[in-house]
Parts: structure tokens; C-alpha cells; sequence
């Protein structure tokens, strides 16, 4: 049978409509693990709300999820909470200034609006002061619609106030009314069409969970009862990007070492599997693990006592027909340790060790930082103070800082490429 020859350039030419087919082909190939997921390539996403989302935890951590398990799908991401905001607005100007410079400016096709543990007040349910909640909240809501009318908005359920461990400050305690505030934002989202996020569930029960552990570090979760740290932003992230219907899918990879065959592998690629006393391959993953830092005690105890490896990081390698034993495991010639053949046989989640993967990830989240503070920098060290001050210099520092902005971005997207790896399995 006669070799394929590939088409010259006159075939091309002449068949510019084949060639077509086939570029589409290739990006829906490259498009498919992000199936089902909210967001699009080139939407420009606005985080909205007040000290919570300001301190730039869950959104970051949203950043950084999205780069690096989605590195082929351009997303921008601009970061607008400001603190003690409540649904009329606050320090930063009233609602509708906030939402014409810190939100519309940005031309956004995707909102996120978390709002509720201000305007309640931290006092017992009050009905009028509900009211205002409400009514504020529809404003937003409708000045949002009104002014981009295909905008795709994800409301957000309040983080909860620590009534677990620590006693309420009154009967019943301020989480019931928060969470009596996130069912008037949940009720809203259907009739609106708009996805909402639970962002309070989640962190009561992995508190819960973490009290019955180690209630002095279970308290570090939310230190102050009302700003989580590390941990509860990392679940809060969860949340949101459950709702957005993220994939929990890394990588997956199951090897028959007896037959030496690849008999599984998804969003990623093995080539040249050789098995032996030692068995080798090399990888070709299509994204990266969420970089957790679990030498921090308490994000540590935070992940043990909810699901988020289990639900939003799996990087599974699976070996079966090992003999029995150890086997010490080896990426890029780091050890990253040692298991034994029936655990191999069953599967370990590589998103759970330090291996080359996680170390990439962690450098694409420290420029999530950079970007982020440059855009901090500008919002609220120049733009803002200065934006009454009629000052001709001000107007080239925004530009030059949008500019570095868009270089850091330009760099993240590029570290969050992922890199071939190579694999050791040795039989100790």
C-alpha cells in the first residue's frame, strides 16, 4: 500500500475549506477537557465584593486553578473587592460609582458578587436591615443587567462568621443570619439566570471536622471569626469553582507493568514505556495540579477535613501487576517517595506530593501574586486617590502599570504550560 504524502502548499490553496475543517477539528480536540466548564476562552471575569474578596485568597486561588488545570484557554481576571463594602457601596464610593469604575470599566462577561457579612451588621436578624440588603442587592443586579445585558453573573452565598469554634456572640449566633442572607441570594439567582455559589456550607463542616481535631488550630481557619485564612479561601475557591462546573480531572494514568501497556491515560499523553526493575515513561500532561501548601499546619488540616483533593485535584497514577514490594517513585529524578505495590495497584493521587507538576503550579500562583498586586497598585494607590486631582502624570502610570499587568499575565500563562515528564518506578 503506497505511503500518504502530505498535501503541497497548492493543495492547500486548493482546498482552503479541508484546511479549515481540519483547524477546527484541532481546537475542538484541545477545547475538550474544558467541556462543560462556565467560563471562555478570552471572557474577562470581575470579582465583586467586600474585605473578604479583597483580601485576594479565594479569588487568586480561583486564578490560579483556572491557568493552570485550563493553560490553553485565556481568561482574564481583574480583582475588585474592597473592604467594609456592603450592598450601598463604602469606603471606595457608593454602589453605582463602584460599579461604573471597579466593574464596568473592566468590559466584563463574567461578574462574581460576594456581599452579606457587613450589611448584616453582626447583630440578630433585623428586618429592616434585611430589607435594605435586599433591595440593594436587586439594584446591583439590575444595573449589572441593564448595562450588559449578556453578562453571566455568579452570585455568592456569605463565607460564614465562626459560631463553631468559638461561642456565639448571641442566641442562635450571626452565621444564621448570614446564612439567612445567602438563601435571599440563592433565591435570586434562577429567576435571574445566574449561578450561585454556597460558599458558607463547606467551611462550617470543615470546621466542624477540624474542631474535633485540633480546636486551637481549628480556630486559625478564620481567625477573626469573620476573614478566613488561607484554608477556608482555598474551600471558598472550591465553591465557586464547583459551580462553575470546573473539571477535578489533572491528569489520570493507569500502566499493566506485567504486559508492560498503557492501559489508561486522560488529558495526557505516555510514550516510551520500558518496564524492568525499573519501569520508565515519559509524559506529556495537558494541565497542572492546584499547588496546595501543605506544610502550612492549618491549610493542611483545612484540606484533611473537607474533600478538595478528592473533588477538585485529582492527578491519579495507577500501576497494576507489580510483584510484591516497595517502589520508590522518581519524576525528573526527584524522589518523591516510596509505595508500596498494593497501594500502586489501587492508585495514588500525585496532586498530594511535591513533585515537579506541584513546584511548576506553585511558580504560575507567585506570579498570580505579582499581576494581582500590580493591579492593586494601580487601582488603589493611583486611580483612585488621585481621580479628583486633575494630575496629567497620573493618566501614564495607569497606562504603564496596565502594561506590566499584561507582561505578568503573558508570563503566568507561559509558566503554566505544562512541561514533558519523566517517570521512574524501581523496585527497592
Amino acid at each position: 500500500m503506497e505511503t500518504m504524502r502530505p498535501l503541497s502548499m497548492r493543495s492547500r490553496r486548493a482546498f482552503p475549506a479541508l484546511f479549515a475543517l481540519l483547524a477546527l477539528l484541532t481546537l475542538a480536540s484541545a477545547s475538550l477537557a474544558q467541556e462543560g466548564f462556565h467560563l471562555r476562552p478570552n471572557d474577562t471575569v470581575v470579582f465583586y465584593g467586600d474585605s473578604i474578596t479583597n483580601q485576594l485568597l479565594y479569588t487568586t486561588f480561583t486564578e490560579t486553578f483556572v491557568v493552570t488545570r485550563y493553560p490553553q484557554m485565556p481568561v482574564r481576571f481583574v480583582h475588585s473587592g474592597w473592604g467594609g463594602d456592603r450592598v450601598s457601596g463604602g469606603g471606595g464610593g457608593k454602589i453605582d460609582e463602584r460599579l461604573r469604575r471597579d466593574v464596568l470599566a473592566y468590559k466584563p462577561t463574567v461578574m462574581t458578587i460576594m456581599l452579606g457579612m457587613n450589611d448584616g451588621r453582626v447583630r440578630p436578624f433585623d428586618e429592616a436591615i434585611f430589607n435594605e440588603f435586599a433591595s440593594g442587592y436587586q439594584h446591583i443586579i439590575k444595573t449589572m443587567k441593564e448595562a450588559v445585558p449578556k453578562l453571566r453573573i455568579t452570585v455568592i452565598q456569605p463565607s460564614p462568621f465562626d459560631d463553631v469554634t468559638r461561642k456565639p456572640g448571641f442566641r442562635g449566633g450571626y452565621n444564621k443570619v448570614l446564612i439567612r442572607y445567602g438563601e435571599f441570594v440563592k433565591g435570586m439567582a434562577k429567576p435571574n439566570n445566574m449561578l450561585v455559589a454556597d460558599m458558607n456550607t463547606p467551611v462550617v463542616e470543615a470546621l466542624r471536622k477540624a474542631k474535633a481535631t485540633n480546636r486551637d488550630l481549628a480556630q486559625r481557619i478564620i481567625p477573626d471569626r469573620v476573614h478566613p485564612g488561607p484554608g477556608g479561601h482555598l474551600l471558598m475557591a472550591e465553591a465557586l469553582l464547583k459551580a462553575w462546573g470546573a473539571t477535578p480531572l489533572v491528569t489520570a494514568v493507569e500502566i499493566d507493568a506485567a504486559s508492560n501497556k498503557v492501559v489508561l491515560t486522560d488529558n495526557t499523553s505516555v510514550a516510551g514505556l520500558t518496564a524492568g526493575k525499573t519501569i520508565s515513561w515519559t509524559q506529556n500532561d495537558r494541565s497542572l495540579p492546584m499547588p496546595v501548601n501543605v506544610k502550612d499546619q492549618v491549610i493542611a488540616l483545612t484540606v484533611r477535613s473537607s474533600d478538595f483533593m478528592e473533588s477538585m485535584n485529582q492527578e491519579t497514577l495507577k500501576v497494576t501487576g507489580l510483584q510484591p514490594g516497595k517502589y520508590a517513585l522518581k519524576i525528573n529524578g526527584e524522589a518523591i517517595g516510596t509505595f508500596d505495590a498494593t497501594l500502586l495497584g489501587r492508585g495514588i493521587n500525585l496532586a498530594e506530593f511535591d513533585t515537579p507538576m506541584a513546584k511548576q503550579a506553585a511558580a504560575v500562583h507567585e506570579l498570580t501574586i505579582k499581576r494581582t498586586g500590580v493591579h492593586q497598585a494601580r487601582w488603589r494607590q493611583f486611580q483612585v486617590p488621585l481621580q479628583d486631582d486633575n494630575l496629567p502624570q497620573v493618566q501614564p502610570i495607569l497606562e504603564i502599570l496596565d502594561e506590566l499587568d499584561t507582561e505578568l499575565q503573558a508570563r503566568q500563562r507561559a509558566a503554566a504550560q505544562p512541561r514533558a515528564c519523566n517517570y521512574e518506578l524501581t523496585q527497592e
